[in-house]
This record gives structure tokens, C-alpha cells and sequence, in this order.
């Protein structure tokens, strides 16, 4: 009967991942609002309640809420994994102004004041900590989902936004840290609890460059040549979990060895397969936890305590609202700009239930005090996309100066712009992008080869492992903004399936491509393929130019003559071409 349960659980979790959040979506609503309150609705609080009085809403109801909870965890330990992944040493440097300037006096001082207010009106001094620390951090899902689907990342409100939430990302690690701490019994008080987090966070970073220089690396090379996607996966997944549970063993959390994990991974050149293989099971793995954070919001209790509920949710927006502003606005952003980020990042972030969880669980927060806080947090994240209208309209309303520019707007240091994406990076690649290379131009390189790759990678050139016929792939290269796209390879149904990958994710990008004979080059250029270079034809007027020069004829002549020949071959290649379209 247990069984049964549990499969039933199970079905109308997918119910929900497959019917219930498209629908959300249909309407222009984030898929983490539509996992809320799809556990809102199907929980033990919400229809759960009527089920003893109709049978019938047992089938469509989740049954025992707690025997989702380690999958929800594993869900949440492939977030911090994935965000450990976009995470780089160098990228953090290059956004140093605006990540530890803006992001990190939005945190600290939202984690303050909020802790601060706490106290005033009661709280025990452990409480108003952990309460500063979860509500300060916004939501890095929510927030760049509602950019993204109004396409904005790029703009100086996305990009501030991306800043501050950068940072908040990384603190979520001392942050776990901290609360870890909180729960033993030491003598040393909380400055002593600061610094050993402190250590403990830098000795990380350390752990971090040995094995990913030393030993990660390697072995995800020689995955790849044994088995290839699924024994990575496999290394993935043991990396993950690995890391998870010796962190646990060192009695911090399991949260912050996924977080490492994910950095680790991404200073290797397997970042962006890793990436896309792990995205189905993270965004199932987290739709569950936020449906379990759905849940377990009573909607009674917040009922009859909603005059703290409300109040503390207004308090929470107001509070961070103004500290937002600030922040961004100290750090080069104009008004409006700092109005639009101030209000999307003034709601709770995801990891809010995972610090009161984590609270709730080791005994620094009372049941009752979890329960309200967890209801804020949450109330707070289903407005987000309110509040981003509310910021837009407030931003409309500030006269813009003119000539005004964002000084954290920053194209080239917080996206890759213009970039020219080589797919195939052997010898004719890497050719290519030495020649462009004395033009400055920005490079990103795609190899299905690890031995290829690795190469390249130690000589200095920007290439990453990957497979160019996945969409996916692609997105993580952003293609979006690449400038061009040179194909390189020499197989024609790879280059098939490539091309055709480009056209469905950008229609209108360049692609210039190799093919081996006239033929190859017609089936590219009916693919879409923009400027196609047949190697045949290349060799064969190359060797008649040297031909025509030892017959005693001179530079000049030869050529214009091969100029000539070359025109005519591939006019009559496209003739043909169009003639047999024509039939």
C-alpha cells in the first residue's frame, strides 16, 4: 500500500511537471511560480485538506509530502552545482566592480538591516541572523527567467541584476557555512564563527585548484574516450554526490560540496556538455523542491497570522527595495535602471527555504518562527513578476538625461559579444582563428575530440568539449550574440546536423563552412550555409596557379586567370543547383 502511495505521489508530480506548469507558461508565468503553486494546490494544505472528507482528491493529491523531500534535496544539489558551473575565477574578476561592489553591499547590508529589525522587535539573536541571511538573498531563477522570457539579460537592468545575484550566489557557501556553525555549542562566539568560515572557505578554493588542475580534469578526459556520455554523466553525478558527502563528513552541508563540485567542473573544458546533460534532471529534481516548498506553506496558518505575515512581507520589500537601490545606484547605474533591479531583487530567493530548513532541522528556529518566515519568503517570490511591472513603470516614470550611459553596463566584460563560434577546431580550425586572431577577434571553439581539446586548451585557445548538433550546446555558447559561425569539419552529416542545429536556434547568423567537393557544398549551402568552400576546387586551382607560374607566366596574370576560373566554377555549381531545384 506504501508502494502504491509513493507511485501515486510520483504520478501527480508529473502531472503536474507536465500539465500544470506548460499551462503557466502558456500565460507568460515562470515555471518556478508554476511548481509553488502547484504544490500550493496539490499539497496537504490544499486540496490534501478536503481529501478525508472526498475520497476522490486522495488520487490527486500528494500523500506523504516528506517522501519527496531527499529528491527535492538532490534537486536543490543540482541548482548549486549548475551555478557552481557558470561560476569562473576569471569571469568573477572581470565583473569585480559590480559583483563584490553592488552585489556585495546589496547582501551584506540587506543581511544586516533585516537581522537588525529582527531584534528590535524580539527575535533571539541566532534567529535574527538566520532570518537576515535567508531573506537577503533574491531569487537567481526567478529573476533571470523574467528577463530572459522579456528578453533583457543583456540590457543594464539584467546585467546589474546578474551582478548583484552573482554574488549572492557566491555567499550562499559561507552562508551555509555560518548556519552550519551556528548549531555547535563553542566558546568562541560569532566572531570566531566568522573567521573559521572564513578558513574553511579559503581553504576550499584551495581544494578546488589542486583537483580540478590534478586529477578532474584527466578523468573526465578518459570518460570521454572509454565511454563517452554515459560514463561522464556517471563521473558527473559521482563528483556531485562525492563531494556532497565529504563536505557532509567534515560536518558542513551537503548543499555547499554540490556548490564546489559545480566550480570544480567549471574550470575544465566539459563545462558546457556537463551543463546540458544535467538540465533535464535539475529542472525535474527542482520543480519537485519547489513544489515541496509549496507544501509546506499552510495557507491556514498564514491565514490567521496574516497580519505578521503581511506586515513582515511588506517590511522585507521595502527594506531591501531601498537598500537595492542604493547599492546599484553607488555603483554607476542611473536611476531607472536601479529602480527596475532594485524591485525585482527585493522579493526572497530559493535558497531562503534552504537556510530556514536547514534551521528548522538542527533546532535554531522554532517551528512556528520557520513556518513565517518560509511564508513571507515565499509570497514574496510568487509577486516577482509583479514587481518587475512595478519597477518598469517606475522606471518610466524618471526623466532619462541624455547622453546618460550605465557605468555597470558593461558588454564586454559581462557577456561574450560578437563572438566567432568555430565549430571544429583540427588543423583547418585552428588555422582560421590564428589568422583572425590578429584582428583581436574573440574566439569560442567547439570540439567533439577531448585529446583535440585538450591540446588546444593548455596552448591558450578558448575550446570547449561539446557536441555543436545539440540546441543546447549552442545556447551555452551563446549564439545568440556570436557574430558569425566558421564550420570546420570535413564529415558531411556532422555538418549536416550542425547546420541544421544553427538555422532552428538563429536563422539570421553567418555560417561559413568547408565541404569537400562541389556537390558537399551545394547540400550546405540548401542547409543555409551563408559562404561554402569546397576543398577540391581549392587544391585543384591552387596546383594550377603553380602550374601556370612554372610555364613562365606572371604572379599577376595567374591570378586573375584562377580568379576567373574560380568565378566560373562555382557559377556553374549554383546553375546546377538551381536547375535541379527547378526539376
Amino acid at each position: 500500500m506504501h508502494d502504491t502511495m509513493w507511485m501515486k505521489d510520483a504520478i501527480v508530480f508529473l502531472i503536474a511537471a507536465g500539465l500544470v506548469v506548460p499551462l503557466f507558461r502558456l500565460v507568460r508565468m515562470s515555471a518556478v511560480l508554476g511548481f509553488l503553486i502547484a504544490g500550493l494546490v496539490f499539497g496537504p494544505y490544499g486540496l490534501g485538506r478536503l481529501a478525508e472528507h472526498f475520497e476522490l482528491l486522495n488520487w490527486i493529491t500528494i500523500t506523504d509530502p516528506h517522501a519527496a523531500e531527499p529528491f527535492a534535496e538532490l534537486g536543490v544539489l543540482f541548482l548549486l552545482f549548475i551555478l557552481g558551473l557558470e561560476l569562473s575565477f576569471q569571469r568573477l574578476w572581470r565583473m569585480r566592480q559590480a559583483v563584490f561592489g553592488a552585489g556585495g553591499l546589496q547582501a551584506l547590508l540587506s543581511a544586516a538591516v533585516i537581522a537588525a529589525f529582527c531584534l528590535i522587535v524580539g527575535f533571539e539573536p541566532r534567529v535574527a541572523l538566520i532570518a537576515g541571511l535567508a531573506l537577503a538573498l533574491s531569487s537567481t531563477a526567478i529573476v533571470m527567467q523574467v528577463l530572459s522570457e522579456e528578453r533583457r539579460t543583456a540590457t543594464p537592468v539584467g546585467q546589474s541584476a546578474l551582478a548583484v545575484l552573482l554574488m549572492q550566489d557566491i555567499l550562499v557557501a559561507p552562508i551555509l557555512i555560518l548556519v552550519g556553525l551556528l548549531t555547535t555549542q563553542g566558546e568562541g562566539g560569532l566572531m570566531s564563527l566568522l573567521t573559521t568560515s572564513v578558513v574553511q572557505g579559503v581553504l576550499a578554493v584551495a581544494v578546488i585548484v589542486l583537483i580540478g588542475r590534478f586529477a578532474l580534469r584527466p578523468l573526465y578526459r578518459l570518460a570521454v574516450q572509454s565511454g563517452g556520455r554515459d560514463l561522464t554523466m556517471a563521473l558527473t553525478l559521482v563528483t556531485l554526490i562525492g563531494a556532497a558527502l565529504i563536505t557532509a563528513g567534515a560536518g558542513l552541508s551537503l548543499a555547499l560540496g554540490a556548490f564546489l563540485a559545480g566550480v570544480l567542473v567549471g574550470e575544465t573544458e566539459f563545462r558546457h556538455q556537463t551543463a546540458v546533460d544535467l538540465e533535464p534532471f535539475k529542472g525535474l529534481l527542482l520543480g519537485l523542491f519547489f513544489m515541496t516548498v509549496g507544501m509546506s506553506l499552510d495557507l491556514m496558518s498564514i491565514l490567521s497570522n496574516w497580519p505578521y505575515v503581511l506586515g513582515g512581507l511588506v517590511i522585507l520589500l521595502t527594506l531591501k527595495s531601498v537598500i537595492g537601490y542604493l547599492a546599484v545606484r553607488l555603483f554607476g547605474s542611473k536611476k531607472a535602471s536601479a529602480l527596475e533591479v532594485a524591485a525585482l531583487l527585493a522579493p526572497a530567493g530559493e535558497f531562503a527555504f534552504v537556510v530556514i530548513g536547514t534551521a528548522r532541522v538542527t533546532g535554531l528556529m522554532e517551528g512556528p518562527q520557520a513556518d513565517m518566515f518560509s511564508a513571507i519568503a515565499g509570497l514574496s517570490m510568487m509577486i516577482i513578476p509583479a514587481m518587475g511591472k512595478a519597477g518598469q513603470w517606475l522606471a518610466d516614470k524618471v526623466p532619462q538625461a541624455q547622453g546618460a550611459q550605465d557605468a555597470m553596463y558593461l558588454p564586454a566584460d559581462l557577456d561574450k559579444s560578437d563572438h566567432v563560434i568555430i565549430i571544429g577546431f583540427g588543423r583547418v580550425g585552428r588555422a582560421v582563428a590564428e589568422i583572425l586572431r590578429t584582428e583581436d577577434a574573440d574566439i569560442l571553439a567547439l570540439d567533439a575530440n577531448p585529446d583535440l581539446v585538450a591540446q588546444h586548451r593548455e596552448a591558450g585557445w578558448n575550446v570547449y568539449y561539446g557536441d555543436a548538433s545539440q540546441a543546447d550546446i549552442l545556447h551555452h555558447a551563446d549564439l545568440d550574440r556570436a557574430s558569425m559561425v566558421i564550420l570546420t569539419l570535413d564529415n558531411p552529416f556532422k555538418a549536416y546536423r550542425i547546420v541544421r542545429a544553427v538555422r532552428e536556434v538563429r536563422e539570421e547568423v553567418p555560417i561559413f563552412a568547408r565541404a569537400h567537393d562541389c556537390d558537399h557544398a551545394n547540400e550546405l549551402t540548401k542547409l543555409g550555409v551563408s559562404y561554402v568552400i569546397p576543398e577540391t576546387v581549392e587544391a585543384g586551382l591552387q596546383i594550377a596557379g603553380r602550374a601556370l607560374e612554372e610555364f613562365g607566366l606572371a604572379p599577376e596574370v595567374v591570378r586573375d586567370r584562377l580568379a576567373c576560373e574560380r568565378e566560373n566554377v562555382y557559377k556553374h555549381a549554383v546553375t546546377r543547383e538551381l536547375s535541379s531545384a527547378a526539376e
